[in-house]
């Protein structure tokens, strides 16, 4: 059966970035013609690990670029959007709220706006976040349930997905958002996330640090789950009951810091390395508890997780050793 993706021209923003690239390589894979927005173009990043470098089109500039924008929409005759570039770091988010509000709002509306008026768009599929949601009584999080992102990340995500809805009820536009929980995998180079920080650490024989209580809960999706979550949203994003709505994805498989942190090391087979709690207290600005229900997903769009978090992490694990042995 031919790939929905063959010959396609395919814009994906972000492309450098960790989910990115991944997204971009399996749409390649499939036969698209993907066109990529770059904005810093750093050595060892998505571009180089995931293949891409001769393998799509790459254009230098920032989401903050309106005219940009609908320059590569016109002049790549774009058929589909995916919407992934964003500062997408918690932490960074609250130490420099003004660039990250410029990067996921701002950058957000200039997509939508350009895709509006790009009259070969056909689909426009948007990264939002489980961090929308922000603090909600009732778990796992339900589509359907009220936006209460307070933090600067969660209320940039919070916005971004409000915006994609307005363009939808408004002007029709066939725009569809994704709300992942946290995504993990091999190629993931941000260390100041909790798994690669952490497998870096057990490789290092050295302790791995939880900077909080550790009883934090939340659910990790992998990468590749994640990759053809995208994907499937990308083929269906025009049609009724998936434009103009948003889809949990999760693995439905929620657990601890302190849980996570220790089954990464089980993994590892490492028998001298502990957890190290350095804090009592919960860090601020992040959300106790959060995981979602992925039901809506299954039944309209067919995806489901297809790797438990025991062998993606395990897989994950190894990708990290033999990375981490190359850059000795």
């Amino acid at each position: 059966m031919e790939s929905f993706w063959k010959l396609r021209k395919v814009f994906v923003t972000g492309i450098n970035g960790f989910v990115g690239s991944h997204v971009a390589r399996g749409l390649r894979d499939q036969g698209a013609r993907v066109v990529g927005l770059l904005r810093d173009e750093e050595t060892g990043a998505g571009l180089e690990l995931q293949g891409l470098k001769g393998q799509a089109t790459f254009v230098r500039g920032s989401t903050t670029d309106y005219f940009l924008l609908e320059r590569i929409l016109n002049e790549y005759e774009i058929d589909t959007v995916f919407h992934l570039a964003a500062q997408a770091l918690v932490g960074v988010a609250a130490r420099s709220p003004r660039s990250t509000f410029e990067s996921n709002i701002m950058g957000t509306w200039n997509v939508l706006e350009a895709c509006r008026l790009g009259p070969l768009v056909k689909r426009v599929i948007v990264a939002s976040s489980d961090k929308a949601y922000g603090d909600q009584e009732a778990l796992p999080c339900r589509e359907e349930q009220p936006l209460n992102g307070t933090y600067p990340y969660d209320a940039s995500k919070a916005c971004t997905d409000i915006l994609c809805r307005s363009y939808h009820r408004t002007y029709g536009l066939p725009v569809a958002i994704t709300r992942f929980v946290n995504i993990y995998g091999e190629g993931d180079l941000n260390f100041s996330r909790l798994i690669p920080d952490t497998i870096r650490s057990v490789i290092w024989g050295i302790d791995p640090i939880i900077r909080s209580d550790g009883t934090n809960i939340r659910d990790y999706v992998y990468i590749q789950d994640a990759m053809s979550g995208y994907l499937a949203l990308g083929e269906k994003a025009d049609r009724g009951g998936v434009a103009g709505e948003a889809f949990n994805f999760g693995a439905g498989s929620p657990l601890s810091v302190l849980e996570l942190v220790n089954l990464i090391i089980d993994i590892s087979g490492r028998t001298n390395i502990k957890p190290k709690i350095l804090s009592l207290e919960k860090i601020k600005n992040e959300i106790v508890s959060q995981y979602l229900d992925s039901t809506k997903a299954a039944e309209r769009l067919g995806w489901r997780p297809a790797w438990s978090l025991q062998d993606a992490l395990a897989r994950t694990y190894r990708w990290y050793e033999s990375y981490l042995a190359e850059k000795k």
